[in-house]
């Protein structure tokens, strides 16, 4: 067995640049949590969302507040030639005998200034649900950002919990590489004595360069995984964050009392849908309202003034407007569908994550108790394995067993502490997975968001 085989799959290799360092920053996994639902770029996006939706919800509001305008000119304009004409009551003859010229008065300016009002009374509930489609897109679009910043919060707590295995990797390594280069050294001088064969002696050296390699590729580890946390977080360049290994050392969490029936009702991804679903309806109903007139209650007043001509002034008028776009009646109905189909699809989309929900809840369920099972296996591996190292070197230093015995003994005891230090970390991954696929994870935290 190769000593680069030894690392688990589940120790996840991501590429990135050298971090030099710089820093070192003592970071327990709550404020990694909090710092990323704050300040990370994911979270800030969501946020700015949500402000979008509420301005916009209050954009809508103001369509239902009656609407005031004012408008006024003052013209200059040329020497016109006016013909005033006139019918006088009396006249009943035909022809032209009821027009009469006047004098001209010069013209040489006019001045003008209106203003309006108008209340809309009644448009088929159009603005009535379209503030309603808003404020459910608003609510929506506030448990997408919950539901978001859980993402980001678990999204932390993996690269927290593979920075730790990484750590760990280099520790562990570290330590057998002491006692690999211990064991070249010894060979060494044995094999210098003519008491081993020179081929064990390039065994164990084989076995050192493996280790070391190893070793290298685990502090790679910590450099890139490191690198994803700090970007994440937004810390400054070339920070080494220092985990705080009581979060994995004290991992027997006891298991949340979770129901499929209680993460279906506190979901905040769910919610979003039964919002986007509430709005969806609210938009039927606004493509309906086309089939109605529509009613506005409006007033205004004028003032008019051309010097020497004529000036106008107290015109003010009151009155009910009505439109109804009759073609509409036979055009309207598709949009009326298309509203129908897009409630469906939303009412798809939420079956469809609820099924999802009741899955993820159960494999989350199934995989922390399978965490804690392996780590009592693992841990019993750890003691089987040293004893037998134990046995094998004390029979390797008695002749019974070769090198190759020896170097198999050592790879197993690494193999199974680097096995027990990884499923230490998985309780407590598995066990916020959990309270993730719940719609617990970021209420488990004490967060500045919260308070």
């Amino acid at each position: 067995m190769k000593i680069n085989q030894i690392l688990p799959i589940g120790l996840l290799l991501f590429s990135g640049a050298a971090l030099h360092a710089q820093e070192k920053k003592q970071l327990s996994l709550d404020e990694a949590v909090n710092m990323a639902v704050t300040q990370s770029t994911e979270a800030s996006l969501a946020d700015t969302r949500v402000e979008t939706s509420k301005l916009e919800l209050a954009n809508t509001k103001n369509e239902a507040y009656p609407s005031f305008k004012l408008s006024g000119q003052y013209l200059r304009v040329t020497d016109p030639t006016i013909n005033l004409k006139s019918t006088s009551s009396g006249d009943t003859s035909g022809g032209d005998s009821g027009s009469t010229a006047s004098s001209t008065p010069k013209v040489n300016s006019a001045m003008f200034g209106l203003a309006n009002a108008s209340v809309p009374l009644f448009a088929g509930g159009k603005i009535r649900n379209s503030i309603a489609a808003s404020e459910n897109a608003y609510k929506a679009e506030t448990f997408n950002a919950a539901n978001t910043k859980e993402q980001v919060a678990l999204q932390t707590i993996a690269l927290y919990t593979n920075l730790y295995k990484a750590q760990q990797s280099v520790s562990l390594i570290e330590e057998n590489l002491k006692s690999a280069n211990q064991r070249v050294k010894d060979f060494t001088a044995m094999e210098q004595n003519g008491l081993l064969a020179r081929n064990d002696l390039l065994k164990s050296q084989l076995q050192a360069s493996n280790i070391q390699l190893s070793l290298e590729n685990a502090k790679k580890n910590v450099v890139t995984i490191n690198y994803q946390l700090a970007t994440l977080l937004h810390l400054p360049e070339g920070t080494q964050i220092a985990v705080n290994d009581a979060y994995f050392k004290n991992n027997q969490n006891a298991q949340p009392a979770i129901t499929e029936g209680e993460a279906v009702a506190q979901r905040n991804d769910l919610e979003a849908l039964r919002f986007a679903e509430k709005a969806a309806e609210s938009s039927i109903k606004i493509a309906k309202a086309d089939y109605y007139p529509a009613l506005s209650l409006s007033a205004g007043y004028v003032y008019l003034n051309v010097p020497n001509f004529v000036e106008v002034y107290n015109a003010a008028n009151v009155g009910i407007g009505v439109s109804y776009d009759l073609a509409g009646i036979f055009k309207n109905s598709k949009k009326v569908k298309a509203a129908e189909s897009r409630r469906n699809e939303t009412h798809q989309q939420l079956d469809l994550a609820t099924e999802q929900v009741k899955v993820q809840v159960k494999d989350a369920l199934e995989s922390y108790n399978l965490a804690i099972k392996q780590n009592k296996v693992y841990t019993e591996a750890v003691t089987q394995a040293e004893e037998n190292y134990r046995i094998v070197k004390d029979k390797y230093d008695n002749g019974l067993v070769d090198t190759n015995d020896l170097l198999e003994a050592d790879v197993q005891q690494l193999q199974t502490r680097l096995d027990q230090t990884f499923s230490k970390a998985d309780i407590t991954q598995r066990f916020y997975d959990l309270l993730n696929a719940s719609g617990k994870l970021t209420n488990s935290f004490n967060l500045t968001q919260n308070k």
